[in-house]
């Protein structure tokens, strides 16, 4: 039975300071227990000599300084797994908040995870199929990928991350695919929407949910996507199983991470975030890939508001160096109408060309996304001269290309939330797109694709 201690000292907000401990170690798991028999959980962040800083996972009210007494278990913070988390929905600590059983688990990891040896990765090379023309068409995602998506307040990243987790499969195969789907910091409509679109579609059979409301405290904000990947390692290094995790919102999860800093009074590196956020980002998202010798792999889509819209603010920043892309959110093409509103001149996948061609999707796909993107750069030129110049001082094939970018976002990049797109009906689009330009202006197709599917609108 773990020692109990009666020597609080005080209590500050989510931190509590232990005196006169024995053997207890940075991370180590505690919990509280007050007069009345409440348990509280709370975790080791700072242990200086017998002096144990202690931070709380529920709220401080009420604890007794002088009647309330706290024991360390003498382990960090783990995650009970088993086959059967699948179609469960837990909270940021893994607790099931769907009113079914409790989960009897197979084993108990530790959240934190073992770092991959590098060594050990196998390079991502597999296509996964999301349904949505503007990833799998001109930034394909890779078995194996960690490939975020940058969006700004108010636009309708929570729609794209509910028809990827609802969608996505490998293609082609009868091989197991699960998605960990983990929320964080989200308002408890958005809780909703989320079980509610993956309950209609069935996609619920094959997820496991962790959802951290907003309500929630930010040390559980901070413990919820290490649950989601703990989850995620077991599915896909034990059982053989093809895990997409999507983690929404790492905005909130890096505000967490400052206000846990803030109360620690850390030195505050950029814009008040902790210095070791880069550290701590790359922890999770390094989690991602495939191992030597397993079948199974992790895919990731982190998801991140850009404060004020700003790329270059430390969350997308770090993300974008630890990340192998980005897929971007436009807010002009929102207030156009085109849904999902993904830009896909700047969004960028870095292991496309690895998931595609002959055998993976089709011998045609890569030429005809070069040539895509090329006609969509030179169509929104047109337009922009066109608005400056008026479309007089426009040549015949500049009009061309300007009603080509007019109708790649309308036909292309538009399709809504509840559409689902094979990769075969989203090259057919492209190609018929193709068509509105002379045969002579696509340079970056080979000839023998041109013969057999160019055929002029």
């Amino acid at each position: 039975m773990p020692k109990e201690y009666r020597t609080i000292e005080e209590v500050a907000g989510p931190l509590m300071l232990v005196r006169n401990v024995e053997n207890v170690n940075y991370n180590d798991l505690g919990e509280i227990i007050l007069a009345n028999g409440e348990k509280r959980r709370c975790k080791v962040l700072e242990i200086d000599g017998s002096n144990a800083l202690v931070q709380l996972f529920e709220p401080s009210t009420g604890i007794n300084i002088s009647t309330s007494k706290v024991r360390f278990l003498g382990r960090s913070m783990e995650l009970g797994v088993s086959g059967d988390m699948l179609g469960r929905v837990f909270d940021g600590l893994g607790r099931p908040i769907d009113d079914g059983p409790e989960i009897l688990p197979e084993k108990r990891l530790d959240v934190d995870g073992l770092p991959m040896n590098p060594a050990a990765r196998s390079y991502p090379e597999e296509f996964i199929e999301t349904g949505i023309s503007a990833i799998d068409g001109l930034n394909t995602l890779v078995r194996g990928q960690k490939l975020p998506i940058f969006s700004a307040s108010g636009l309708p990243h929570a729609n794209l991350a509910a028809q990827i987790a609802r969608q996505a499969g490998v293609r082609g195969t009868n091989e197991q695919f699960a998605v960990v789907f983990a929320a964080m910091g989200i308002t408890f409509e958005e809780s909703n929407f989320f079980v509610e679109s993956f309950k209609e579609t069935g996609a619920i059979d094959r997820t496991v949910m962790f959802v951290n409301l907003a309500n929630d405290p930010a040390v559980e904000r901070i413990a919820t996507p290490r649950m989601a990947l703990t989850a995620a390692e077991y599915l896909a290094f034990e059982k053989d199983m093809h895990v997409l995790v999507i983690l929404t919102d790492i905005t909130n999860y890096a505000d967490a991470l400052r206000e846990v800093s803030a109360a620690r009074k850390e030195v505050p590196g950029r814009r008040g975030y902790p210095g070791y956020m880069y550290t701590d980002l790359a922890n999770l998202y390094e989690r991602a890939g495939r191992q030597h010798g397993k079948k199974g792999s992790i895919t990731m889509i982190p998801i991140l508001t850009m404060p004020e819209d700003d790329k270059t603010h430390p969350i997308p920043d770090l993300t974008g160096y630890i990340t192998e892309g980005q897929i971007i959110l436009s807010r002009e093409l929102y207030r156009k109408n085109i849904m999902p509103p993904i830009d896909v001149l700047p969004s960028l996948s870095r292991l496309k060309d690895k998931g595609i061609g002959d055998g993976k999707t089709r011998a045609d796909h890569a030429d005809t996304m070069n040539q895509l993107f090329a006609a969509y750069a030179r169509g929104k030129d047109a337009k922009e001269l066109m608005v400056i110049l008026g479309e007089a001082a426009l040549t015949d094939i500049d009009k061309k290309y300007a009603r080509f970018a007019d109708e790649f976002e309308k036909r292309y990049v538009s399709q809504g939330y509840q559409t689902r797109r094979d990769i075969e009906e989203t090259l057919k689009i492209g190609w018929e797109l193709l068509g509105i330009l002379p045969r002579g202006e696509l340079k970056r197709i080979k000839d023998e694709y041109l013969d057999k599917y160019y055929k002029e609108a």
